[in-house]
């Protein structure tokens, strides 16, 4: 299956909004087995709609589209695709009461232009959205296939998955069975090399490899007459790469390294606690922004200024004085007043200089990161390479996640 993603709205030509559906997207059906052709992106506009969905439907069978199901008169996509496959647009009763009743539960007076919403495409069928006043709609002729999803990402990503997903995988002859494994310590590069004698002449599994940030990842994908067909491929294939690059894997299940080091906490019986001078407490968000983690996570400090490191975590003045707050000697000082303090099995510091501007002579994207465990405290000197304050602290936030990870990983 080929397919175009067709995103409607001129508020993304202005650049007022960033289109992130489309990366979503992308992903999800590549990993459905659907091969992405092209990226079109059109403002409210009939003819150009039209004009752009003529040059899909010519090499691919699959159109997906996002925006322009408002209720305003630039919400123009229903109208414009009925057009093109030659049917009227019909009012749906049963999505004219679903309207009705959201904006009753809303406390809120319908306006007439909401009505509109109501109205699909003859033949069409309902893609439902439990999550806004528009209904999506899959729509066919037998040969060109087109789903009309809302713009909003909460409404469109929770219709692609519970809907689209499955319908498109209905299309398929056999089953397809992926596993999204997950790495770090290694480039894609080398990731690649070390699987280059899986992928080259490979057919079934199949092996592709993704640069993020950060790390590395890599789906291994087959298709079957059955599903366990499939399931068995993929682990027979994957027995082979634990062999070769078991040592970088963190997940099988494409999850994120800190809810990963979250649950290995939990089944060792562990506590964690940070403290923060250059990430200004975002480690500690991102470790507050995954369920459950309270279980985990006993405390995180911001001590973001020099006096705020001497009365909070007890660094010393002389330390300060000597070396700066963005050395080894103030990380390690910091992660041990932070283990007195908040009596966590594992503490983790960090302080360094994000930027724009060099800090106490040091260099812009420099930082120490320090940990302690069991009583004993290592430190970690890194440079970002990439300079912008929001690199810096996020890199900064992984190498504390790793440093986290690794200590886990040595513990029976």
């Amino acid at each position: 299956m080929r397919a175009t993603l067709l995103t409607i709205g001129t508020e993304i030509l202005f650049g007022s909004i960033v289109n992130t559906n489309s990366v979503f997207l992308s992903r999800q059906l590549n990993m459905l087995g659907v091969d992405v052709l092209r990226h079109i992106t059109v403002g409210d506009n009939r003819g150009r709609l039209l004009r752009a969905l003529e040059t899909s439907f010519e090499d691919c069978d699959i159109v997906i589209t996002t925006g322009g199901l408002g209720p305003t008169e630039d919400d123009l996509t229903k109208e414009t695709i009925a057009e093109f496959f030659g049917v009227p647009l019909k009012e749906d009763a049963e999505q004219l009461e679903i309207l009705t009743s959201w904006f009753a539960a809303q406390n809120r007076v319908m306006a007439p232009n909401n009505i509109k919403q109501a109205w699909l495409p003859e033949g069409s069928e309902v893609l439902p959205n439990p999550n806004g006043t528009a209904p999506g709609f899959y729509l066919t002729d037998g040969k060109r296939h087109i789903y009309v999803l809302p713009g909003p990402p909460r409404e469109n990503k929770p219709m692609f998955l519970d809907y689209v997903a499955p319908k498109l995988s209905s299309h398929e002859d056999g089953y397809l069975y992926y596993k999204i494994v997950r790495t770090i310590g290694i480039g894609e590069s080398d990731l690649e090399m070390k699987l280059m004698d899986l992928i080259d002449g490979q057919t079934d599994p199949t092996i592709a490899t993704y640069a993020k940030t950060f790390e590395c990842s890599f789906r291994v994908a087959s298709k079957r007459p059955t599903l366990k067909e499939a399931q068995d491929a993929v682990e027979e294939c994957m027995v082979k790469i634990r062999k070769l690059v078991g040592e970088y894997i963190y997940s099988e299940e494409d999850r994120e390294l800190l809810s990963v080091v979250l649950d290995m906490m939990k089944k060792k019986g562990l506590t964690l606690a940070s403290a923060e001078s250059i990430t200004g407490g975002m480690f500690a968000k991102l470790i507050t922004d995954i369920p459950g983690a309270s279980k985990v996570f006993q405390r995180g400090v911001v001590t973001y200024s020099n006096a705020a490191k001497i009365s909070e975590l007890d660094v010393s003045p002389e330390t300060l004085e000597k070396y700066g707050a963005i050395s080894a000697q103030t990380a390690e000082e910091m992660v041990r007043g932070l283990s007195l303090y908040s009596g966590a099995s594992v503490c983790v510091s960090v302080t360094g200089n994000a930027g724009p501007d060099a800090d106490e002579g040091k260099p812009v994207g420099q930082f120490f990161v320090g940990i302690m465990y069991d009583g004993k405290v290592t430190v970690r000197e890194f440079m970002a390479r990439r300079k912008t304050r929001d690199d810096v602290r996020s890199l900064a936030c992984t190498e504390m996640t790793k440093m986290v990870y690794n200590i886990l990983r040595s513990i029976d």
